[in-house]
């Protein structure tokens, strides 16, 4: 089977290479994958820069939908035709997540599944939503339950509420799509005054462009009645902590997602001062992806998906990740 791999880090060291089929298991899975989607995890995977020691060959990716053709004797969530998504962590099923467990992430230390075919554990598989194409449901995995352990697992978001959620990647877009379907406000950072006009019409009550409004957070708060915002999906890191943190009501919490801006020193006085609890979000648990999968049918939600590539395309898929072009997710397909 054909298989991207990780030969040496850097983007024009990732190549299609012929791997093994690989077997099923007694308690595994064999999936024809179908589509996959992008994380800035993998890119910075491929560069070498996520995790330096990372053992090489190795193919990436942790997100991806494809059709079950074959189980294990012992499977029984599963059969084959069935259209599934799999799990970020193989074997993080329920509850608090485990030094065990947290080693079981696909793609950035074991293989991934930027493959023709995946053999995974049946807890590291889930049913897709029946009204999603491939391409949409790959999306899920990362970007989606991110988004869904923010706001609704750790933060508790409730009608009535206010978020921020800063630029217009995945896991922000689908923060947009989970605080709406509860009912809460929410308020957008982008550089870009075009990706500002797709999210207000996705329903962004306010947004901001943070290159001409380099003090934000004061912003925000004006927005949220002056007393500040419940929730930030905090996915900058450093270089935007202490605009989250003013743009925040006394008690709200941040759910830091991400480092995509660096630079700064972290305003902890004001945290303490204001009560802030700050929440590191890594995923989420297979039980958490059940409840969201429940949600998005429910609701007929849609992944907003930006572009797609081919299979033998995946290079150019990075290098418009990298410019950062896009709107909500891009993906792969066969």
């Amino acid at each position: 089977m054909k298989a991207y791999q990780i030969e040496d880090f850097g983007l024009e060291n990732l190549r299609i290479a012929d791997r093994p089929m690989p077997e099923s298991g007694p308690h595994q899975v064999l999936i024809k994958m179908q589509a996959w989607s992008l994380n800035y995890r993998d890119l910075l995977t491929v560069k070498g820069l996520y995790n330096p020691r990372l053992k090489r060959p190795q193919i990436p990716f942790s997100d991806g939908a494809g059709e079950v053709i074959e189980v294990g004797p012992e499977v029984r969530s599963v059969k084959p035709g069935d259209r599934v998504t799999n799990t970020f962590f193989e074997h993080w099923i329920s509850g608090a997540a485990t030094d065990e467990t947290a080693q079981t992430a696909l793609g950035a230390g074991r293989d991934g599944v930027l493959a023709e075919y995946v053999a995974v554990h049946e807890d590291g598989v889930i049913p897709m939503p029946g009204h999603l194409t491939y391409a949409e449901a790959a999306t899920l995995p990362c970007a989606a339950l991110t988004a869904w352990n923010a706001l609704v697992v750790e933060g508790k978001i409730k009608a009535g509420d206010t978020i921020l959620t800063l630029g217009t990647g995945g896991v922000s877009i689908f923060a947009l799509q989970f605080a709406q379907m509860h009912g809460a406000r929410v308020v957008i950072t982008s550089g870009s005054d075009e990706k500002l006009e797709k999210a207000r019409r996705l329903g962004a009550a306010h947004t901001i462009n943070y290159k001409e409004t380099p003090d934000w957070g004061k912003q925000v708060r004006k927005f949220a009645d002056g007393r500040g915002v419940d929730l930030v999906v905090e996915v900058g890191g450093s270089g935007t902590f202490n605009q989250s943190v003013a743009a925040l009501r006394r008690g709200g919490m941040l759910s830091l997602i991400g480092v995509l801006a660096a630079g700064g020193e972290a305003n902890i006085l004001a945290v303490l001062m204001n009560g802030i609890r700050v929440q590191g979000i890594f995923v989420g648990s297979r039980e958490m992806f059940a409840a969201m999968n429940t949600a998005i049918e429910m609701n007929n939600l849609h992944p907003v998906v930006d572009r797609i590539f081919s299979f033998d395309n995946v290079k150019a898929a990075f290098e418009y990740m990298e410019a950062g072009s896009h709107f909500g997710k891009i993906c792969i397909r066969i």
